[in-house]
């Protein structure tokens, strides 16, 4: 659960206690394709929902694309959030509703803004035969989620250091500075360490971090995290400290001033109520939906608030049933 209060001095990190350093650990959800390619999901969780603002971590692979299928996921709608594409291997053809075409690469951010509301989709290329990254989402306070829908691309230049180089897409980190502008207080890094390599990274004492693990051992302020594991450091640190086992490590670094409000949060949706987000829901099924049924071809799709993706021929996502209790707020 994110603190809404500031701490009013620095406090040592520590872990063992609620106010400590701890391990998120991953499950795994299908994704789609014609074999069900998974991810696995770090975020939200029962006993964290986000970290700053982030809300959401999906991890996947590396996966042979002969196995799994890759990567096929159809038109699907978003408001409230931006989502954050970032690769290690491999090729993903990005489409948005806005009229936006990117080719999402390794080492290279991709940031869609859905605000009040786009629609898009998200195909592996033909020329990938691995699939390797992250899908992060980031929840618009409440003043942005109107914004406009909107898409920036940044490819960060590597900072260097002994054993260790970084790549900051988000925020400033390491002597470095994303020109990406963000709705609320981020940092979103790359790191790789060499083998027994430490480093100690100031951070801003405001923020709380989590360190998402993707190749190697490491210890976060201690704690040691394993592949696929999210580490969370709480507010009031001023550093993070990191040290690699006996194999290089592969890990990003995300962090935020907590949101301080509460979100409602149901499948690609954010909003502020139950009814703003069942009214959502609503609208995208009927934008998709045709004498009940849903259309064959995104082309097809009625124009609305997600609009129509230009070029994209799959079928889209239709929204899951509604639980039958309403929505909770998540903070």
């Amino acid at each position: 659960m994110t603190r809404l209060d500031r701490p009013s001095e620095e406090v040592e990190c520590a872990s063992g206690d609620e106010s400590g350093v701890s391990v998120m650990t991953a499950r795994e959800v299908p994704l789609g394709g014609p074999r069900a390619m998974t991810v696995r999901r770090t975020l939200p969780q029962r006993g964290r929902t986000m970290i700053g603002a982030w809300c959401f971590v999906d991890h996947y692979g590396p996966d042979d694309v002969a196995e799994t299928g890759g990567m096929v996921v159809a038109p699907h709608p978003h408001t409230g959030l931006q989502t954050v594409s970032w690769l290690f291997t491999g090729e993903i053809e990005h489409r948005d509703s806005a009229g936006h075409h990117a080719m999402v690469r390794p080492g290279e951010l991709n940031l869609m803004t859905a605000g009040r509301g786009i629609s898009h989709s998200e195909v592996s290329t033909a020329a990938t035969s691995v699939l390797h990254g992250a899908q992060l989402w980031v929840a618009l306070p409440a003043e942005a989620r109107g914004t406009d829908p909107a898409f920036r691309h940044y490819a960060p230049d590597p900072v260097a250091g002994e054993g260790w180089e970084a790549r900051v897409f988000l925020g400033s980190l390491l002597g470095d500075r994303s020109p990406v502008e963000t709705f609320s207080p981020l940092v979103g890094a790359e790191l790789l360490l060499e083998p027994g390599t430490s480093l100690e990274v100031a951070v801003d004492p405001d923020h709380e971090h989590g360190v998402l693990v993707d190749a190697g051992r490491v210890e976060v302020e201690g704690v040691p995290g394993t592949p696929s594991d999210l580490v969370h450091v709480p507010t009031g640190c001023a550093t993070v400290r990191l040290r690699a086992g006996e194999e290089p490590v592969r890990a990003l670094l995300l962090g935020g001033e907590p949101l301080g409000e509460s979100i409602v949060m149901f499948w690609n949706f954010i909003g502020a109520t139950h009814e703003e987000v069942a009214g959502y829901r609503e609208e995208w099924q009927a934008q998709i939906t045709r004498d009940g049924t849903v259309v064959g071809d995104s082309q097809d799709v009625a124009d609305g608030r997600f609009g129509v993706v230009p070029g994209d021929h799959l079928a889209p996502i239709p929204s899951p049933a509604l639980p039958n209790a309403r929505l909770r707020p998540r903070s």
